[in-house]
């Protein structure tokens, strides 16, 4: 008699292979148009290179980028969660002046001297009133010191222009 063999079934694929993966997502670009731009743009590409070099070599296209940078740069040291913060404090602050706006435009009367004093006694305000004071503090101190470039004051270097 025969030996029985050890023979195990494989499991059926679920999954595509790298190939036929590959084919759908070639298949798709050509469809979209992907394919035809990506070689129109490589056909081309001294013209774009030389277009792309004469719009960065503008100084206004130069301090556009730097500028640009410099936000990104500054924006990469505020923490999400404060930004995130902040950004939800600014949009409830702009929703509101749209109602306060139009409730001033209705009173047409100043408050006289009976609301300033009113105005005065009023701790609500004058604690919704603090960050926006110390914002202000923070913001003339930063004005008042000396100016520096960028680069000195992100990398420690010395600038010469």
């Amino acid at each position: 008699m025969a030996e029985r063999l050890s023979y195990t079934v494989p499991p059926t694929r679920t999954e595509k292979t790298a190939q036929e993966a590959m084919d759908e997502l070639v298949e798709n670009l050509h469809q979209h148009g992907f394919l035809r731009l990506a070689n129109d743009a490589i056909k081309a590409n001294n013209d774009i290179g030389k277009i792309l070099v004469a719009g960065l070599n503008r100084p206004g296209t130069q301090s556009a980028m730097q500028n640009l940078s410099l936000i990104l740069m500054t924006l990469s040291t505020i923490p999400p969660e404060r930004l995130n913060h902040i950004l939800l404090a600014l949009r409830d602050a702009a929703m509101a002046m749209k109602p306060a706006s139009d409730a001033t435009q209705q009173e047409h009367a100043a408050p006289g001297l009976r609301g300033v004093l009113h105005l005065l006694n009023d701790e609500k305000l004058w604690q919704g009133l603090r960050p926006l004071f110390a914002a202000l503090e923070a913001f003339s101190a930063g004005m008042q010191r000396e100016e520096e470039k960028p680069i000195t004051r992100y990398s420690g270097k010395p600038s010469n222009e």
